[in-house]
């Protein structure tokens, strides 16, 4: 009679992994959706230089299609803003700022379809709260493909 000897077996259990695989793939999706912020505006495309991950974060002003104001270091930055308390909003950072020597860029995010006076207002507005210099938000432009 043959005496039977059990080995160990050598392989590695995958299934903890995919469970970890799983959970993490189901906290991405969940998570995605919330990391875009701010109100959806279709920008005008051009070729600029990208700002710097070293600077402190800008103060954005966007204009949305109907003409309406939001700022991204407002409370709640979806909301919209009336043109006095983005001014004086506006005024109180960049007075902040210089208070502590350093530098806040100023940044306008019009809408593609916004008139553009309501640009320029924004940006008297700006200039009036102690904006030395506005710049404009744009998109790259698309590739062609031929």
């Amino acid at each position: 009679m043959m005496k039977i000897t059990k080995k160990p077996i050598a392989e590695i259990n995958v299934v903890p992994y995919i469970d970890v695989m799983l959970v993490l793939l189901v906290i991405f999706m969940i998570t995605t959706p919330l990391l875009t912020q701010g109100v959806k505006v279709d920008l005008p495309q051009a070729t600029a230089t990208a700002i710097s991950p070293d600077e402190n974060q800008p103060i954005v002003v966007t204009v949305d299609h109907d003409g309406k104001y939001y700022l991204n270091i407002n409370a709640k930055p979806n909301e919209v803003i009336s043109p006095e308390d983005l001014s004086t909003r506006v005024a109180t950072e960049l007075s902040l700022a210089k208070q502590t020597g350093k530098k806040r860029l100023v940044l306008i995010k019009g809408d593609n379809q916004v008139d553009y006076g309501k640009i320029v207002q924004a940006m008297v507005l700006l200039q009036q709260s102690g904006a030395g210099s506005v710049g404009l938000v744009t998109e790259p432009p698309l590739e062609k493909t031929v």
